[in-house]
């Protein structure tokens, strides 16, 4: 990138002999796409973070392509081929489970809305970016120098406008462009550059870094459900503990999870950041063995400080538990999905497995067995073990139910039949008296009283 106009691409080319990338690397599909666009007389290029990772011995998940062919001109290249997003529209090619994303430079355009409506800017942000253009302007509207290489299947050069090798090389993100003004055209980099440095092991620039403080509230006004996919990609890809500390070290969690940001701040938030950090770490090490792993899950964990806090009040105030538990639990998922968005099937996971934690201290025969074959027990137990950080009580409970699913039925329920009342109570609840009820008078009591 030109040091003096950092809106000028000054190209750089490195050839084949001087880099590590190989097409052994590359992915069939993403190859098939490759060749076809360049026999047809397009360019075509890999591009983004296939070409970074490949660069520091990656391997990719995706593999992205850029090309000066339109997606109608895609689409009739590739029978398998289908058009997708107006925000920004985009070819994917489908080749069994793979599909390459193939896109059109994009060019500068103006700051207004054109008059065919293929660019929109709002207060800053672009909402629609349609506006077809040549690559060294389509280098300079991508995000992060590291992210704007582009490989050419033409002669397996690597192709940089904008000093992005470089700084691959030195592991750092740099903002292409003014950073004040790329955050405001869409805010949600700020959370990739956290995320990709969690990922990568990048530092981030000074001046990518600077404007966090001031532009981070710019996140509340992002559409939910974009930061709903990218609160995935931060947290169960992997790297969800190094993510999650990351997003507190730049202050920016508060604007994505306000009602966690402010659970660790209140009294006992280092207990509740133990169950969180422990969380995290036991979902990336999930992903490093290739289990599965569900949103609902995860965000149960972030918002737990708020839903126990809340419920612990209510019941203070006199409101039955389980009512406690149920509203809050509604309340706190709805209070989230302003700023975070939160598909359904996911808030009622997370509500049961919230709701079952008191359920865990009551160790009466019936509701032991009831609880087992509970359908969401298994997620619920697991999110027991989870908070045995905050007291030995709740570690002792999660021992007891880890020994219960191993004991076998009649066993299980001989001792539960035997053991001491005051050992099946839930913790914290005196035993409760029985009240006699007061016999009702009988019908000849009733006439006797009558008559006098």
């Amino acid at each position: 990138m030109n040091e003096s106009n950092p809106n000028q691409a000054a190209l750089r080319i490195i050839p084949r002999e001087a880099h590590c990338i190989s097409r052994k690397q590359i992915s069939s599909g993403a190859l098939r796409v490759l060749y076809r666009l360049n026999e047809a007389g397009y360019a075509a290029y890999l591009v983004g973070g296939a070409v970074r990772d490949l660069l520091i011995g990656g391997q990719p998940k995706d593999f992205d392509v850029a090309t000066d062919a339109t997606p109608e001109d895609v689409r009739r290249l590739f029978r398998n081929c289908r058009l997708i997003g107006r925000r920004f529209r985009l070819a994917h090619v489908v080749f069994g489970p793979e599909i390459v994303e193939v896109a059109t430079f994009r060019g500068n355009g103006g700051d207004d809305i054109d008059t065919d409506g293929d660019r929109q800017v709002v207060d800053g942000r672009i909402v629609r970016d349609n506006v077809w253009g040549t690559i060294e302007e389509d280098a300079l509207r991508r995000d992060f120098t590291a992210n704007a290489l582009y490989y050419d299947i033409a002669d397996f050069s690597v192709r940089d406008y904008v000093g992005g090798y470089d700084d691959v090389q030195r592991r750092v993100l740099r903002l292409i462009g003014d950073p004040l003004q790329r955050y405001r055209e869409d805010p949600v980099r700020m959370l990739r550059a956290v995320r990709l440095s969690a990922k990568l092991g990048f530092s981030i620039s000074p001046e990518a870094r600077a404007p966090f403080t001031d532009l981070g509230v710019l996140l509340t006004q992002a559409p939910p459900a974009r930061l709903f996919d990218e609160s995935l990609k931060m947290f169960l890809a992997g790297n969800g503990l190094k993510s999650f500390r990351a997003l507190e070290q730049f202050g920016l969690l508060g604007a994505v999870f306000p009602l966690t940001a402010r659970a660790l701040a209140f009294r006992g938030g280092e207990t509740f950041r133990a169950v969180v950090e422990a969380g995290l770490a036991g979902t990336d090490a999930r992903v490093s063995e290739d289990k599965s792993v569900t949103p609902a899950f995860l965000f149960a964990v972030l918002l737990w400080g708020a839903v126990r806090a809340q419920a612990e009040r209510e019941i203070a105030r006199g409101v039955e538990s389980n009512v406690a538990w149920q509203r809050v639990s509604h309340q706190v998922i709805a209070e989230q999905a302003k700023h975070v968005a939160i598909p359904r099937r996911f808030g009622q996971v997370m509500q049961e497995i919230w709701t079952l934690q008191p359920r865990f201290a009551d160790r009466q025969k019936k509701k032991v067995f009831r609880l087992l074959a509970h359908p969401r027990f298994r997620g619920a137990y697991d999110f027991l073990l989870l908070r045995a950080a905050e007291g030995d009580d709740i570690a002792e409970l999660g021992r007891w139910w880890t020994r219960a699913q191993s004991t076998p039925h009649e066993t299980l329920a001989e001792e539960l039949s035997t053991a001491p009342s005051s050992a099946l109570a839930p913790a914290g609840d005196a035993p409760k008296k029985r009240r006699r009820r007061r016999r009702r008078p009988s019908a000849q009591a009733s006439a006797a009283t009558d008559s006098q």
